[in-house]
């Protein structure tokens, strides 16, 4: 079985084609630039058309195949910007209907944890999901992925990006930081914001500017925005891990590239006996195989998406999603957990 997948939930389009094995087969994107005042919906869309067809045509080259070898079309249904899931949306309508394939709308979110699991083994882990638009900590329970902690304001890549781009730094600006980071010295004071099992970046970023403006040296304010921001994500990751009764944690997300906070949340796992899954940075980032490899489980398990129900949903939350996928999975993990403790 051979599925070809469609992301464009914000800056990236991406087109992956994976097989029945989760074997990507090829996984092509194309970022806008954004270093001129962050992303604009509109033009994000755009960019999104010029390249989506390129990318599709490119895609299927790069696996080897013809169109008519694809059984199934994905794509990202949400959450995201309204103009740039209305793109790729109308992208996947036209192939599936071209080729007469079924369909499937993806929830973004989850799309980043089928595809850290697929790809890295981890059996039932709580998902720690840090991205431009996004900071939750997710984990499957009582038939859905549920929410256990998120961010109650922006998404930790959106503040570090707003930052980067006040300074002076490219878009996006998370690889830079995590640069000048390392030559940081000083570790200056910054609002550590954790409300229960949730967290918020904007008091951190108005107090980083504000020690900006006042001549703070950036590599300390970098490495500050780091150890502070991970800290805070490594805590309610901690916490939900006790909470839930887990003993694996999955990172996903294009800020979870970052080796700090790799090696902060590994340090958390070893000391709670916890183990932890990191996928390569090619599915950490936004892309279309991972909506592809969603696509493909949720139609083994029988859900696919009516041409009539394909509106995007740009608020699609990760609790919103069935997993019926999930249901023997789980009882099979929580019994292998209970194995382990024993």
């Amino acid at each position: 079985m051979l599925v070809l997948g469609i992301e464009g939930t914000a800056h990236t389009v991406g087109v992956g084609i994976v097989d029945e094995k989760a074997t990507i087969r090829a996984n092509l994107t194309r970022m806008i630039d954004g270093s001129k005042g962050g992303i604009h919906p509109r033009e994000a869309a755009n960019h999104h058309a010029e390249h989506v067809v390129p990318l599709i045509e490119e895609a299927l080259t790069t696996a080897g195949i013809g169109p008519d070898a694809l059984d199934l079309i994905a794509f990202s249904q949400g959450p995201g910007l309204g103009p740039c899931l209305r793109t790729v949306a109308t992208a996947a309508r036209a192939l599936s209907l071209s080729l007469e394939r079924p369909l499937v709308g993806v929830n973004h979110c989850v799309a980043h944890l089928e595809i850290g699991r697929a790809l890295t083994g981890a059996d039932d882990p709580a998902l720690l999901y840090a991205s431009g638009g996004n900071t939750q900590v997710i984990a499957y329970a009582a038939g859905r992925y549920r929410v256990f902690g998120e961010t109650l304001d922006i998404g930790i890549g959106n503040m570090l990006d707003k930052f980067g781009r006040t300074a002076g730094l490219p878009f996006p600006s998370g690889p830079r930081i995590e640069e000048l980071a390392r030559d940081g010295s000083e570790l200056r004071e910054l609002p550590y914001s954790v409300k229960g099992m949730d967290v918020a970046f904007s008091g951190i970023l108005t107090a980083a500017l504000e020690l900006l403006r006042k001549g703070a040296r950036l590599e300390d304010l970098c490495h500050s925005l780091q150890e502070t921001t991970f800290a805070m994500l490594t805590e309610v990751t901690e916490r939900a891990l006790a909470h839930i009764g887990k003993d694996e944690v999955l990172l996903g997300g294009g800020v979870a590239c970052n080796r700090r906070l790799q090696e902060m949340v590994r340090t958390m796992c070893e000391d709670r006996g916890a183990r932890l899954f990191v996928p390569p940075n090619g599915v950490l980032v936004d892309n279309g195989a991972m909506i592809a490899w969603t696509g493909l489980v949720m139609a083994r398990a029988g859900i696919t998406t009516p041409l009539e129900a394909s509106v995007v949903d740009q608020r699609f939350r990760t609790d919103e999603v069935d997993v019926p996928w999930w249901a023997e999975k789980a009882t099979s993990a929580a019994r292998r957990r209970s194995r382990r403790r024993g």
